[in-house]
């Protein structure tokens, strides 16, 4: 193996190993190291109650790498409807954005499932499994690493996507402000008795937001974020079923669950900047944004796709006016979803006072009677 790469990405999830195949399309040298010795071929089994919403464009991106999974287990936001806490409501559809869906909801085994089987087939990436880096080392000529095994390898950049709490961003002392929100994210899965219409359906409940999500099949899948997950994680089956099922006031009838509850802690994660030298960032080591409005992942895919597009003609990967370039043009979209989707948080979340819950909820039913707003917001959804 040669220890001489243009690129070496560290984490081989969803956006690590999407950044790493579209470098590998481009003719780029990568090295793609993953801790985990995870059989990547036997990912595409059972149900996981990791999902995520992923937009018209990044499922284009997907689609021109050959990575988009087979449609059975796929399932379509045609529209949505989103409740207040107290009787406002805003409903828009694909047909208000003119697109043929607003997002399509795709488990993460069965996505990095469909990544990794072209990865292995790329012969300009080398995959490094169960390793772990140990030191990183990047100055203004190239950067070096050293895994746990004692190699050592050099690239002409590194890039850290290796999730919120980053090893190559702690390495590359970059400031980081963190926000812990005090809710967790609980995730499950559920068969429901009515058909769920491709609907997601969101509900602000003033202690938390429910959000319910078309899977394939007459399944959903939850995201409930809270302040006290304990309670839910306890439940058997049948009575978080139930929990559920009244939450979202029995709107597709009795539930079934499919896969147990888990939950994640929710944090806003601003770094200061999402590069250093000879390294940059994607996913969730460059950001993090609440759930509600299910953009995370989406955030990263374009991180990996501007990467990628700006390294194509790049002589040099880790020049710096490059990765300048790179940081700029995502910053905007970048902040702009994280202060709308915190802002929202803070509203729905606010003290308790008759004034704020009328102002809330009546701009939601205000929006809702706008079309032209309602357009401009379908847009935003799908990425426009």
């Amino acid at each position: 193996m040669s220890d001489k790469f243009d690129v070496i990405v560290i984490g081989g999830g969803l956006v690590g190993a999407a950044l790493a195949l579209a470098l590998d399309r481009q003719g780029k040298r990568v090295a793609l190291i993953e801790g985990q010795n995870e059989r990547f071929d036997a990912l595409e089994q059972g149900w996981d109650a990791r999902i995520y919403a992923v937009s018209p464009a990044n499922r284009a991106f997907l689609q021109q790498l050959g990575a988009w999974p087979e449609a059975s287990r796929l399932g379509v936001i045609a529209a949505m409807d989103v409740r207040g806490d107290q009787g406002g409501r805003i409903a828009f559809s694909a047909d208000d954005a003119g697109a043929e869906a607003l997002a399509w909801i795709a488990e993460n085994r069965w996505m990095l499932a469909a990544i990794w089987k072209q990865l292995q087939q790329a012969s300009g990436v080398e995959l490094l499994t169960g390793v772990r880096p140990q030191a990183l080392q990047h100055s203004a000529r190239e950067a070096s690493l050293t895994l746990d095994d004692g190699r050592t390898l050099h690239a002409q950049l590194v890039v850290g996507a290796d999730g919120a709490n980053s090893w190559v961003r702690q390495q590359s002392a970059i400031a980081t402000q963190i926000k812990p929100y005090g809710h967790s994210g609980v995730v499950a899965n559920f068969t429901c008795a009515k058909p769920h219409g491709n609907i997601a359906r969101q509900w602000f409940l003033g202690d938390g937001i429910l959000a319910w999500l078309p899977m394939a099949g007459n399944r959903i899948s939850m995201v409930w974020s809270t302040s006290q997950p304990e309670p839910l994680l306890a439940l058997d089956a049948q009575t978080l079923a139930e929990v559920v099922a009244a939450a979202g006031g029995h709107t597709l009838g009795a539930l079934e669950v499919i896969t147990a509850a888990a939950a994640f802690p929710l944090r806003l994660i601003t770094p200061d900047n999402v590069i250093a030298e000879r390294v940059a960032l994607v996913g969730d080591a460059a950001h993090t944004v609440h759930p509600l409005a299910g953009q995370g992942v989406n955030l990263g895919f374009q991180d990996a796709a501007r990467l990628a597009a700006l390294l194509a003609p790049a002589p040099d990967c880790g020049e710096w006016l490059t990765l300048r370039r790179y940081e700029r043009t995502r910053k905007e979209s970048v902040r702009t979803m994280q202060l709308t989707c915190d802002a929202l948080f803070q509203l729905f979340h606010a003290r308790q006072t008759p004034a704020l819950a009328w102002l809330r909820n009546a701009g939601l039913n205000l929006t809702n009677h706008l079309p032209l707003v309602k357009k401009q917001l379908a847009r935003h959804a799908v990425g426009f």
